[in-house]
This record gives structure tokens, C-alpha cells and sequence, in this order.
């Protein structure tokens, strides 16, 4: 960071009375302006006591109050540095019993909204199938955003079912929050403008206390932090507010970018000052990231520029498919890592959805290249994914009880703990697996009605296993899955920003089952999850934060690394085929934006990429390159050899000599499962052998797998069971 303020820092950290627009370019140093400003306004004999900062995240108020304080020692303190909700709920606790809670309200979690919500439908009769607890949260929570109270959503919904359906929904929530005397965290922001309409002389304490308001990241507020700042800012308007209209990504969260573009509107004698100069990026990158950002026609107009050099030009390449690109990266990392003495957390991937970190993460296992998912998880730790390889490791092998336990009422069958563990105790007694048990329920003392639900899951099961053995591909096999217990659909009806980006996990793991049935001579749901379970473990194997970071733009915001890649630059993936097909030029600004955000996320060098196909939705999409590739002018671009790198195969690496003794190791995670194949059986079809767990059967059939034998026996007690030879350890009887 520079020494010294540059002359529009200096002149934003001066200017101490009326409105103030601070237009802070990526890397422009905002947070300095804003500890500075604090520091100069005290220095101009302003008591502590009227100054109010107010940040988007407890990690940003940390560290503004951090710089506060060690620039001001003595006095610091009074200032009152805090995010939205932090600051509602210090005023709350003073003065709520004026709109009728007490003072000691409890402040509600997701997971206590959800269980209020859905006792809420629950009263007023609604299927909870057609209204998703998730749904309705997301309606309140929209509702209480904009400041519509149950009331005026009623109001608003007349004409339309649904919406009037939800209405009911919504009045019985707040009555029930009321008479638990409890907030859920939109109605901490709710509350408190309401406190400052109903009770002005509450509102006239706080414009008093805070004469001078700085907010920062302003694109990025909605309607109801709008509201509150406007309500304090209203006697004094000494207003500072500090954002980019360029890096406004957050719409799908409630984010109204014509806060900050309508800034003037609402206080025309507002003061502007644009923080051009970055201090984070080469020339080159500043000027892709300003020719592309220049596309958006609703913006205020800037252009960031740096006193560094330009640097290296922008490397893109275009793969022939997503392996490739994925590969790439990983060779990539590795090249620069060992010639520029890197660490690996200098390298950060980028990513326009969650579902493209699946095989980022499998080719950097393979070139042993510690990584860490920032702002998610492994792909395979996801909860949907592991949901539903729970199922197929229920259908491969019935005595991980940990499988089935976790799917069976997954989604919900109306099975309760009770009947899990009078299952559980019967298994233990019989010294038999938790499966086994469930398909013996009418054998377990005291089950009841339950008996019915339970046979409906071992029904499906055995269905599965049966189309399985019958020759089903795993693909179908998932797709059966989704099909019978109605996952899938369960996530759509939910259609929530987080049930969809499920939804695409899940089309992500049907890619890879694809891939790996295409790619293998004789594929198995067993060898299948051996494959996954290899890649889904490592991530504990690593506890060093020297690790390549693989993010989403999104979470990306705010972060800054000395070498970015930026992969899947395709239409249809980024931008979206949605955001294309809508038609809106809005939602296409917005993804404009979040190209420019990915850009400038890149310190030294910047990597792009993009692949001629890449499977999506369970099929080979051929997409063109990214609009955003071709908006950055190509004097800009190393575009040199692509070709030559797709005609590559996947093994075959660039040479480079210092490095090749990395390229060619081995991975040394998890487990490596040998099969001990032997030349031949002692039994054969029609003979009787013996299991240790399913006791004695009849050979029905044995087909050479190439790996291994695969044998089917008739056991007398357990049914039809498929295995391999090498682990099954059958032994033939007499």
C-alpha cells in the first residue's frame, strides 16, 4: 500500500461536510480513505462520539476499527464502528419495548426461522410439497428486504394464489416471532426502521449521536439498509458513502445497485470523488478489465489505472474440453510454482459456478497439488452429493451402515428416531447389519405402523439393485434415484438461489458418472465409488495453508492473489445460458460485472480459458467463446500455441526439464485398493459355498471382469447377491 494519500484520497479524507460520494475502484485503497477520514475528522475537533462507520461483514468492522485504533490510541473507542446488524441490534435492545417486544429478544438462525416457518404453513394448512419451507423463508425474507410488512404483501397478492397463499403464511410467522418475542435477522434492519417511523423522537436521539455516517461497500445495500441510513442521515447529511457501482455482483441476495447510482438523485449537492489509481494490478490487467467493464452502459464512468508497469500480457487459451483446461491449470501451477519460486497459495482458481470445482479438484490430486475450497466444500462433501452416493453405496455394499442410515428418510418418509433406533437394537441383537434389519422390520418388537414406511424404502432398494444387476448403466441408475424418491424435485420446488446451485451439483456428479462409464472397459458402481472416495478424502490429508485457493467469483470479491486463473469463459457458462436467454440487459451487466470482479482479483499475471465442449447437464455442449473474451482488445492477449495444446493428448506436458520429476509423481493420497485376482476358483456354477456374513448359498453365474470374477450367488436367508471374487472369500462346501 502507498505511503502517503494520493490527491483524490486526500481530497475524500477532507471533506468533512454535506454528501459524499467516494467512488473506490478495485484496489484503490478505500479502506485507508475510510480509517483516514475517521482520524481527519477527529483532528478537526469532531467529538468520537458522533462518528459511525458501518460495514458489510464483522471481518472489514475488525479491521477498520484495528487501523482506527492504531491511528488514534486514546478516544478511538467512542467511534462506533459496525455492521448493519450489529448497530440494529445495540439500538433494539435500548428501545424495542416501544413497538412492543421486550428488550431481551431472541434472535432467531435459519434453522430456527425454518421450524417457525413450517409450523406457520402447517397452521394455516398448506402442502408443504407446493410451499417449500425454504420458499417461504425466501418470500418473508424478500418481503421484510424491501420494507412490505404481511399486511401489504396480502395487499399486493390479491389476484394471485400463490402469493396470497405465502400471505398467510407470512402473518402467521410474525405473529408467532411476536409471541415468541423473537427477531430473525431480516427483522433486525425491519424493526429498527420501523422503531425510527413510529417513534421519531427515538430517530432524533440517533441523528444526534451520529452527525457524521460513513457506509461502506454502498452497491452492494438493499432497500431496507437504504431506508435505515437515509432515516439517520436525514437532520445533519453528513453522509459518506464509499463503493463501485463496477463491482456490484449481488443482486440475487437482495443488492440494489441504483443505490449508489441514484446517490445524487437523493442528495443533489453530493460531493464526487473517484478513486482511480490501483495499487493491486499490472497495466495489462487494469486495461482488460476497463475495456470490458466499458461495455455496461449503467455505470459512472472511470478508469482505473496503475503507476506499475504493464507486465505480462493476459494468457488465453482455449481447450477442447473441460479435462483439458483442468489439466492445464494444473500443469501451469506447477511450471510457475517451481520456475518463480512460488507458494501455492499465490494461485487462486476461479470459477463461475460451484459445480466447475469438481474437475479442477480431481486433476490437482493427481499432480499432488494441495488445494482448499474457500467459501464452500469439496465437491464431494457437499450435502447432495453425499446424499446420493449414500444411496449407491446402499445399492454397491448393504452393510455400510452409515449410508443408509443417512438416507433412510432422505427426503423425508415420515421415519422418525424412535423407529431408527427400535431398528438399531434389533440389528445389534441379531448381530446383523442395519439393511438386513429393515428388510426384517415386521420382526422388530414394537414397530408398528412404521413397519409400512420402512418397507417402502427396502422396496426401492431391492428395485435398484435388481434393474442393477439386470444390466441398468450407473447413470440410469442415478437418474432412477432421483426419479423414485423425488430429490430432484424437491430441490426445484424449492427454487431458492442454494436448492438450485444444488441442482447443479447434482447434474455435475451425473457428469462424472458419465465420464467415468465412457472412459472405463468394464465399469462398476463399486470401482466407481473406489474412484470417488480416492479423490473425496484428501482434502483432510493437508493441514498447510500453503494451498492453491479454488473459489467462485463471488467469494472471490474482496480477495486479491498474485496469479489468477480464470477458467470456463464460455457463453452459455459465463455468461450464463439463462442470463443470455432472459434478454435482460441488466442481468448481462451484472455478469459483466463479475467477469471485471475476476479480473482484478489477479495481482501479476492472469490466466483465461475456455473449452471448445464441456459436458453439462449429462450432455457435450459445444458453446462459443466468452463475449467477454472477445471484449478485451487482443493486443492484450497471449494467445500464442493454443492450438497446439488442444491437439495435445491428456498426458502429454510441454516440455520443461527443470520441472518434469513434478509432472510425473504419483499421488500419494488415500488408499490403493489391489485386487489379488486369482487364476482360478475352486467352484464353479451350481456348486454350494459359504459366506462369512450371508452364510450358505448356490452359484447362479461367474463372468470373467477382467479385474476380477464376478460372482453371483443364491444365499438361503439373504436373496440374490452380486460380488467379487477376491473380496467375497467364498468357500465351497462338500
Amino acid at each position: 500500500m502507498q505511503a502517503i494519500l494520493n490527491p483524490p484520497q486526500q481530497e475524500a479524507v477532507e471533506h468533512i461536510e454535506g454528501p459524499l460520494l467516494i467512488l473506490a475502484g478495485a484496489g484503490s485503497g478505500k479502506t485507508r480513505v475510510i480509517t483516514h477520514r475517521v482520524a481527519y475528522l477527529i483532528e478537526q475537533g469532531i467529538n468520537p462520539y458522533h462518528i459511525l462507520a458501518i460495514t458489510f461483514t464483522n471481518k472489514a468492522a475488525g479491521e477498520v476499527r484495528e487501523r482506527v485504533d492504531d491511528m488514534l490510541g486514546y478516544g478511538s473507542e467512542s467511534v462506533w464502528v459496525s455492521t448493519f446488524h450489529s448497530l440494529c441490534v445495540r439500538i433494539l435492545r435500548r428501545h424495542i419495548e416501544r413497538i412492543g417486544f421486550a428488550s431481551n429478544f431472541s434472535i432467531y438462525d435459519t434453522d430456527d426461522q425454518k421450524r417457525l416457518v413450517k409450523e406457520a404453513a402447517r397452521f394455516v394448512q398448506l402442502d408443504p410439497k407446493m410451499y417449500p419451507e425454504r420458499l417461504l423463508m425466501a418470500e418473508i425474507s424478500k418481503a421484510k428486504e424491501n420494507f412490505i410488512s404481511p399486511h401489504e404483501y396480502d395487499l399486493n397478492a390479491q389476484g394471485d394464489y400463490r402469493k396470497m397463499q405465502i400471505a398467510r403464511v407470512y402473518m402467521e410467522y410474525q405473529k408467532r416471532m411476536h409471541s415468541n418475542n423473537a427477531l430473525d435477522f431480516d427483522d433486525l434492519l425491519y424493526k429498527t426502521v420501523q422503531l425510527f417511523q413510529d417513534c421519531p423522537d427515538v430517530l432524533e436521539q440517533y441523528q444526534e449521536r451520529f452527525r457524521y455516517i460513513m457506509v461502506d461497500e454502498y452497491q452492494d445495500t438493499n432497500e431496507i439498509q437504504f431506508l435505515l441510513v437515509r432515516q439517520l442521515a436525514r437532520k445533519y447529511r453528513n453522509l459518506c458513502v464509499v463503493g463501485d457501482d463496477d463491482q456490484s455482483i449481488y443482486k440475487f441476495r437482495g443488492a440494489n445497485i441504483m443505490n449508489i447510482l441514484n446517490f445524487e438523485q437523493e442528495y443533489p449537492d453530493a460531493k464526487v470523488i473517484k478513486l482511480e489509481q490501483n495499487y493491486r494490478s499490472t497495466g495489462n490487467i487494469l486495461q482488460a478489465a476497463n475495456e470490458v467493464i466499458r461495455h455496461n452502459e449503467g455505470r459512472k464512468d472511470k478508469t482505473l489505472w496503475t503507476a506499475k508497469e504493464a507486465g505480462d500480457l493476459i494468457q488465453y487459451k482455449q481447450y477442447e474440453n473441460e479435462h483439458q483446461e483442468a489439466e492445464q491449470i494444473a500443469y501451469h501451477i506447477l511450471e510457475n510454482k517451481v520456475r518463480n519460486n512460488l507458494n501455492y497459495s499465490d494461485f487462486a482458481i476461479l470459477y463461475r459456478t460451484n459445480a466447475q470445482s469438481r474437475v479442477l479438484e480431481e486433476k490437482l490430486i493427481l499432480k499432488n497439488i494441495p488445494y482448499k475450497i474457500y467459501g464452500g466444500q469439496n465437491f464431494y462433501a457437499r450435502l447432495e452429493i453425499k446424499d446420493l452416493l449414500a444411496y449407491m453405496k446402499t445399492i454397491a455394499n448393504g452393510s455400510d451402515d452409515i449410508a443408509v442410515k443417512r438416507i433412510i428418510n432422505v427426503p423425508k418418509r415420515g421415519i422418525g428416531a424412535t423407529t431408527i433406533g427400535k431398528i438399531e437394537d434389533y440389528a445389534m441383537r441379531q448381530e446383523i447389519s442395519f439393511l438386513d434389519a429393515l428388510f426384517q422390520v415386521e420382526d422388530v418388537p414394537g414397530i408398528g405402523k412404521a413397519a409400512g414406511k420402512v418397507q417402502q424404502f427396502t422396496n426401492l432398494i431391492s428395485d435398484l439393485r435388481e434393474e442393477l444387476q439386470l444390466g441398468l448403466m450407473i447413470q440410469e441408475l442415478f437418474d432412477e434415484i432421483l426419479e423414485r424418491t423425488g430429490y430432484r424435485e424437491e430441490l426445484i420446488a424449492e427454487h431458492t438461489e442454494e436448492s438450485m446451485n444444488r441442482v447443479e451439483n447434482l447434474e455435475e456428479l451425473r457428469n462424472k458418472i458419465i465420464t467415468y462409464e465412457e472412459q472405463s472397459e468394464h465399469p462398476t458402481l463399486e470401482e466407481l465409488l473406489e474412484e470417488i472416495a480416492l479423490v473425496a478424502e484428501v482434502d483432510s490429508l493437508n493441514s498447510s495453508d500453503d494451498k492453491v485457493v479454488l473459489m467462485t467469483i463471488h467469494s472471490a470479491k474482496g480477495l486479491e492473489f498474485p496469479y489468477v486463473f480464470l477458467c470456463g469463459l464460455e457463453d452459455g457458462l459465463f455468461p450464463g445460458s439463462m442470463t443470455i436467454n432472459s434478454g435482460n440487459p441488466e442481468d448481462m451487466e451484472e455478469e459483466r460485472r463479475l467477469c471485471y470482479v475476476g479480473i482484478t482479483r489477479a495481482k501479476e499475471r492472469l490466466f483465461l480459458s475456455s473449452a471448445r465442449q464441456r459436458m453439462m447437464h449429462g450432455s457435450n455442449n459445444y458453446n462459443p467463446i466468452s463475449r467477454f473474451i472477445k471484449e478485451i482488445p487482443q493486443e492484450l492477449l497471449d494467445m500464442g500455441g493454443y492450438k497446439k495444446v488442444v491437439n495435445q493428448t491428456f498426458t502429454t506436458q510441454p516440455e520443461v526439464s527443470t520441472v518434469s520429476s513434478i509432472f510425473t509423481a504419483k499421488p500419494d493420497y488415500g488408499k490403493t485398493f489391489t485386487v489379488n485376482r486369482a487364476l482360478s476358483l475352486d467352484y464353479t456354477v451350481g456348486d454350494r459355498v459359504q459366506h462369512v456374513k450371508f452364510g450358505e448359498g448356490t452359484v447362479q453365474e461367474i463372468q470373467n471382469g477382467g479385474k476380477d470374477y464376478e460372482v453371483t450367488v443364491d444365499f438361503d436367508k439373504f436373496g440374490v447377491k452380486r460380488m467379487f471374487a477376491s473380496f467375497a472369500k467364498l468357500k465351497k462346501l462338500s
